[in-house]
């Protein structure tokens, strides 16, 4: 190479003055000169760039060399250094392809030389009882026929170890395992040991000085284990949850006044057997302040601010509420938008004075114009008519805006039960004094195919098919067919409803009914009902309702019984029961399914006599009155009479009679107490009575979504009054009451309660019914 001679007499030349004339030169410094020389050539060697020739792969099975080159950058003719090797070598390894990979070159040939990342075949999931295998499919990126990696394996193993973490589980092991197959394929096994449920053995506080330990508990969602936690996780540790707990703190000390509260630390210690969490929650919580000076700052013009006063909870004195401020801002906001100020805002300025250890209040309304409504827009309904959504509207274009009955026009459309998402809102207009209301639904299936199997103690096994179309065809039409088989009854009903007659608020319906009865274990008979009947409704007011009924029906008593009371066996036979009646209602619950808040009353009144046997007036008057006592402790306070008289020259039937007992009056059988003929026990109803229940429901510590509540009662009232009389009847209007605790679960196969009752005044031919159950399903 004659550039590395030239080189060499060089380094010699300039470092040693060496030259061939210099001959007298000794061999001391003849060889340190060609040692130097030998290091600065081998210092050049790096900067040295050699040209690429050829590029080999080495190893490759599943891809192709192509590809390869492509990650790489690698060409023919490209100078090659350490750099660009190294750099190769990265890009490889980056691909997640490749399990291991080496780059090298030897006189101008670079070969990179590849072990491919074998390909997954199959995943599987091996000691998990608690998860389900698609659940921790779902949490894992790894697929069959992708590319298996450690680093993705590892990703892998914590997102298994976070869903076990999430569902209390902080002692599993997760250990991922490989099987190699033929071809580089691999079968991915995760070996699970789930171990025990880690749950919250102790929740302690540090600084805490005005509430107890126990008191500050009952805010968090997280609870301690107990025994009787077995239906909650919120004994399970859970950091989100944590997180929360230390919020609901903050509300709640503010709702008690103590405005410089805060949430110091919230340590949370892993017990070393991985089996218990001890949480510890340290607080500073200040001084508790009273409300000073409370006033209303408007900038709405002709607006008297005491109008808004009214809305302000808060008093001067009393202690600070946040809640409060709250309610104010949402009342005030409210009442602004019944005023026709749709976009007013209202703001509360909260000045704390720690020294009076005051906090006062200033609430600040915005400008805002007196608003009309200028357009209804309907959106997301496919399948339902726009006037079935419109005349659940209780404003229309050129309104003056209302906030109260936009709302109530959301509750409207909510109760319809057609539609999964309802929100109404109002956006601005094409001018500031102009709002659109924008009421977007998300339709939901409104069609009901249930069949169902339950039991209860009063008419034992049973069985049901239900089918029903809530909005036939969109228009809101109500169609429906139903069947129950039960040991001690049938029952079948074929009902048509239209809600809106005549498109106005009148609902118009018809029925066929047929049902059967076995009253043996009460009254020695059975009993049989075929007829129909045709409904009208319309609205007296907002909260009273009319309905009337006609109906027409054949009732025979069948199979009595050979020692049947004579009273009974004066009944068998066929009857027609040709009748109209009414109800007036009176309703202001927050929930008619489960009413926690409100009043409701009926007044019911039947005539028959429009032709056919029976000749009778009855009427019925009762009212149910709901009081929320504190968070899910509901009172409820119930009481009914009614009377039944025959005219002319009829008596009133077995059948048209009044019974208590069972669901009517618990700790009594179904027809329990009432006229009987002690000669034969058989129940002969009465023609009056009144009846009363005072319940109160109260939580159990389970989680709300649970759905279980206890409950606490007592049912009292009477049944008196036959038209026949004997010495073998006993009939008297003496007063019956008994008490008990019961206990609810919505569960998802269908409501079941229970109840445990005892009668404490009673009659001697009364019959007992201690414990009371019943289940229904639907699948």
């Amino acid at each position: 190479m004659p550039h590395m001679s030239r080189l060499f007499t060089r380094v010699l030349t300039s470092h040693f003055n060496f030259s061939p004339l210099n001959a007298g030169m000794n061999a001391r410094n003849l060889l340190m000169a060609a040692v130097f020389a030998a290091l600065a050539i081998f210092a050049t060697l790096p900067a040295l760039a050699a040209n690429i020739r050829d590029i080999q792969i080495v190893g490759a099975q599943r891809v192709e060399p192509a590809t390869i080159l492509t990650y790489v950058g690698l060409n023919k003719g490209d100078d090659v250094t350490q750099e660009t090797l190294d750099n190769a070598l990265k890009n490889l390894f980056n691909t997640g392809l490749f399990a291991d990979v080496h780059v090298s070159e030897a006189q101008g040939i670079v070969t990179i030389q590849v072990e491919e990342n074998p390909i997954i075949n199959q995943i599987a999931f091996e000691g998990n009882d608690e998860i389900k295998d698609d659940d921790l499919q779902a949490e894992i990126t790894a697929r069959p026929r992708q590319v298996y990696t450690r680093m993705g394996v590892q990703n892998d193993l914590s997102r298994l170890y976070d869903i076990y973490h999430r569902n209390g589980r902080f002692s599993a092991n997760i250990e991922p395992k490989i099987i190699k197959l033929d071809q580089n394929r691999v079968n991915l096994v995760f070996e699970i040991k789930e171990g025990p449920l880690t749950q919250i053995s102790n929740i302690r506080f540090v600084g805490n000085e005005r509430f107890s330990d126990d008191e500050l508990r009952s805010v968090l969602a997280s609870k301690e284990a107990h025994w009787y936690n077995i239906l909650s996780t919120s004994d399970r540790y859970d950091q989100d949850r944590l997180a929360y707990d230390q919020e609901l703190l903050r509300q709640f000390y503010l709702k008690e006044g103590y405005a410089d509260f805060r949430v110091a630390s919230a340590i949370s210690e892993l017990s070393p057997d991985r089996t218990s969490f001890y949480i510890t929650i340290t607080v500073e919580e200040g001084a508790r302040y009273r409300v000073g000076d409370v006033r209303v700052n408007s900038q709405i013009r002709n607006l008297d601010p005491g109008l808004l006063t009214q809305d302000i909870s808060l008093k001067a004195n009393k202690w600070y509420n946040a809640e409060d401020v709250k309610n104010s801002v949402e009342k005030m906001t409210a009442h602004l938008g019944d005023l026709q100020y749709a976009f007013a805002e209202v703001t509360p300025d909260v000045a704390r004075n720690r020294e009076n250890r005051t906090v006062d209040l200033v609430f600040n309304v915005s400008e805002s114009p007196r608003v009309f409504v200028e357009r209804i827009n309907i959106n997301g309904n496919v399948r339902t008519l726009d006037k079935v959504i419109r005349r659940q509207v209780e404003l229309v274009e050129g309104d003056a805006f209302n906030r109260s009955l936009l709302s109530k026009t959301e509750k409207n459309i909510r109760n319809l039960g057609y539609f999964s998402k309802v929100d109404v809102k109002n956006l601005p207009g094409s001018a500031p004094d102009k709002t659109v209301i924008d009421i977007t639904v998300e339709e939901q299936s409104t069609g009901e195919v249930s069949v169902g199997a339950g039991f209860s103690t009063a008419d034992g096994p049973l069985a049901d098919f239900h089918i029903r179309e809530r909005n036939l065809l969109g228009t809101g039409k109500d169609l429906g067919l139903s069947a129950t088989v039960a040991g001690a009854r049938t029952e079948f009903d074929l009902s048509l409803t239209e809600p809106y007659f005549l498109d106005r608020d009148l609902s118009l319906g018809g029925d066929i009914f047929h049902s059967t009865r076995d009253q043996q274990d009460q009254s020695s008979f059975d009993q049989k009902r075929t007829g129909a009947g045709v409904r009208l409704g319309y609205p007296l007011s907002e909260n009273w309702r009319q309905n009337l009924r006609y109906r027409i029906e054949q009732n025979e008593i069948t199979n009595v019984d050979s020692d049947a009371s004579r009273f009974v066996r004066d009944q068998e036979g066929e009857r027609i029961t040709s009748a109209i009646s009414q109800r007036i209602t009176y309703e202001n619950l927050d929930s008619r399914l489960f009413p926690t808040d409100g009043f409701t009353g009926w007044f019911d009144a039947e005539f028959a006599g429009l032709g056919g046997d029976a000749q009778y007036v009855s009427g019925k008057l009762g009212g149910s009155y709901y009081v929320p006592i504190a968070k899910n402790w509901v009172f409820n306070l119930l009481g009914e009479t009614g009377a039944i008289s025959g005219y002319g020259d009829s008596e009133v039937k077995i059948n048209e009679r009044y019974f208590l007992g069972g669901n009517t009056f618990r700790g009594f059988e179904k027809y329990g107490i009432g006229p009987r003929d002690l000669s034969t026990d058989d129940s002969l109803g009465g023609n009056q009575f009144y009846r009363g229940t005072a319940e109160l429901t109260f939580p159990l510590g389970l989680p709300d979504d649970l759905g279980v509540a206890g409950h606490a009662f007592t049912d009292f009232g009477s049944l008196w009054g036959i038209d026949d009389t004997g010495s073998e009847i006993v009939d008297d209007k003496s007063l019956r009451a008994s008490a008990g605790v019961g206990l609810t679960w919505r569960s998802p196969m269908g409501p079941v309660r229970i109840d445990l009752s005892k009668p404490y005044l009673k009659e001697d031919y009364d019959v007992d019914q201690i414990f009371r159950f019943s289940f229904g399903t639907q699948f």
